[in-house]
Parts: C-alpha cells; structure tokens; sequence
C-alpha cells in the first residue's frame, strides 16, 4: 500500500469505485484497492505519485467539490512494515533523510486494531532524530499508521495529508 483512504462506515464499496476511477485519471489504470477488516478504512497501491495525487484531488475539491462524495481522508504511505517496534524503528531510520537538521518534527500515530504501545513506539523512534520537536507547528510529521498487524509510515509535511472535509470548510 501506498495510500490509505478513509470514509464513513458502510461506504466503503462506494469508496473504493471513487478512489479507482480518480487514480485511474492519473494514469494508473489497475491500482490496488482493498476494503480492510477495519471499518471506514481502504488501503491503495498504485503506481502514480502520490504526493501529487494528492494535490490533484485538492484541485478538485476546489474546482468540483461535489466530485468528491465518499472519501473523507487520503493519506501517504511511504514504508509498510510488521507492526513490530524494532521494524517501526528501522524503516523511520531509513525514511530519516526527509528531515533536516533545522525542521522541528512531531510523531502522529493511529492505532487501529492493535494493542502495541504508543508510548514504546514514540521513545523508539525520537531517539533517532537530534531536531527539536513542535506539537503545534511541526515541519514534518512522522507519521505511524497501524493497520493490526501491518503498520505504514511516512515522513511528510501535514499539507500532504488530505482531509476533504478540512479542504472543503476552508474554501
């Protein structure tokens, strides 16, 4: 997975038609679109950028607000890994390039069906960058989607995360 998109319950069929025919408009014509066992939640493999997937349904949002009816959040993944701490650790370590020395950076994480220890997970993970952290204004967000027994991982500014209805109340 590279995307997880998230909707409201008991529309997730709806979700996924919407998904596919906007990454199908971006040029991947197959991506990977799975409903989880988790209500509410779609993860996405696709071979268009998606950082600029991103933008492009911003776009759309501001241009079409009505095209958009399911999705509520699209949000990157740049590493899968076992929902383990040690592999959490690693691939944020490998990942650790897109913060430099002067940005301030704060750890997100959503747990969805599992019981792994935040606490745990966050001192693993600042352990590995010197910089300062900032909860209000942060420049780069570590952020730890755990999916049960499958986390995904990005280190991302918060405007790479798109949330529809934020985008739409903003217009």
């Amino acid at each position: 997975m590279n995307l997880i998109v998230t909707c409201p319950r008991n529309l997730e069929e709806e979700t996924r038609e919407e998904i596919t025919r906007i990454v199908g408009v971006e040029g991947d014509e197959n991506p990977e679109v799975i409903i989880t066992k988790i209500s509410g939640i779609l993860t996405v493999k696709t071979t268009v950028n998606i950082i600029d997937l991103i933008k492009k349904v911003r776009g759309i949002i501001i241009d079409e607000p009505w095209e958009i009816r399911y999705i509520s959040r699209i949000i990157p993944i740049q590493n899968v890994v076992d929902t383990k701490i040690d592999e959490i650790k690693k691939s944020v370590e490998s990942l650790s390039d897109k913060i430099n020395r002067d940005e301030k950076y704060m750890i997100e994480i959503e747990k969805r069906n599992s019981n792994i220890s935040s606490k745990e997970i966050i001192s693993s993970v600042a352990k590995i960058f010197p910089n300062k952290v900032s909860l209000e204004y942060p420049d780069k967000i570590i952020l730890i989607e755990i999916l049960g027994s499958k986390t995904g991982i990005s280190i991302i500014r918060k405007s790479d995360i798109l949330s529809i209805e934020k985008t739409k109340r903003d217009l």
